[in-house]
């Protein structure tokens, strides 16, 4: 028996359809091909990404974009060379798929949101977002349905695609990589006011994670019930770690304070005690 008649032999047939050996491993080696090529093209845009670090998130967003064309590409042309028309077979199958498009409308719903997104560009590879919820998470994975987030206790958070197009959400990352935030304060009646804002602009810059352009500054933001409200403002460029900063401009705060005789007072309420003294009949 010959290679040629190999490759003809008749594996399945039913009506027009057949499948052969030559169908077979035509399927092998397309899909090997592919493999192959999406992993070449995948090197070339690492490399030329970490060449072009500023934008790297718009280039790994193509590369994706890219891999989802080829293989719905090959998909067609392997059904299309086996015989089976994909054209007929969506017919045929109309009623089916309109009974099952009501069951997995959300599905769809989140491979159609992860394709805006891979086009938009809204969200990307290493982005740091905010979801609606207050989850805060570095985007390591965008998906065709759902994409994946790394949060500040490292762990890995599946979230539908749909939620990113849907709800709202705040992405630190288009922020020029530098975001400001603030930390709130509340001090004694009767404490300078002089000293206090010094002493909150000290200890923001003199913070390692906070950027030095543009300056941290305070705000006096009210006379409180039983404190004088401030509020220093400051930038950082790393923003997922953020708390962190805040936390150690807290704790120089309260040293500083201390050094400096500058009290945060108690919460303070007023009570007062009416009695009634019953008169004898």
């Amino acid at each position: 028996m010959t290679f040629k008649e190999i490759l003809n032999i008749e594996l399945y047939n039913k009506g027009d359809f057949t499948i052969t050996v030559y169908n077979i491993f035509l399927i092998l080696v397309v899909v090997l091909i592919t493999l192959i090529t999406l992993k070449i093209i995948r090197r070339f845009f690492k490399r030329f990404i970490n060449k072009q670090e500023t934008e790297r998130r718009s280039y790994w967003s193509i590369y994706l974009i890219l891999r989802y064309v080829v293989w719905v590409i090959i998909i067609v042309f392997l059904l299309e060379s086996s015989g089976l028309k994909v054209s007929v077979l969506l017919a045929s199958i109309t009623a089916l798929l309109v009974g099952v498009g009501f069951g997995i409308q959300q599905l769809f719903s989140d491979i159609a949101s992860g394709i805006v997104l891979l086009v938009e560009r809204n969200l990307q590879i290493n982005d740091v977002i905010q979801l609606q919820d207050g989850t805060v998470g570095r985007v390591i994975h965008i998906g065709l349905r759902t994409s994946r987030l790394k949060t500040r206790d490292d762990i890995i958070l599946v979230v539908p695609n749909s939620n990113f197009v849907n709800d709202k959400i705040i992405n630190w990352s288009h922020m020029d990589y530098n975001t400001r935030f603030s930390v709130d304060v509340g001090v004694a009646y009767g404490s300078d006011t002089k000293l206090v804002t010094q002493i909150l602009l000290d200890c923001a810059a003199k913070n390692n994670n906070v950027s030095l352009s543009p300056k941290p500054f305070v705000r006096f933001n009210n006379f409180g019930d039983s404190a004088l409200e401030f509020q220093v403002f400051f930038w950082v460029r790393e923003s997922f770690w953020v708390e962190n900063t805040k936390s150690e401009i807290r704790y120089a705060i309260d040293d500083e304070f201390r050094k400096n005789g500058v009290q945060i007072p108690f919460p303070q309420r007023d009570i007062h005690i009416k009695s009634t003294v019953e008169q004898p009949k």
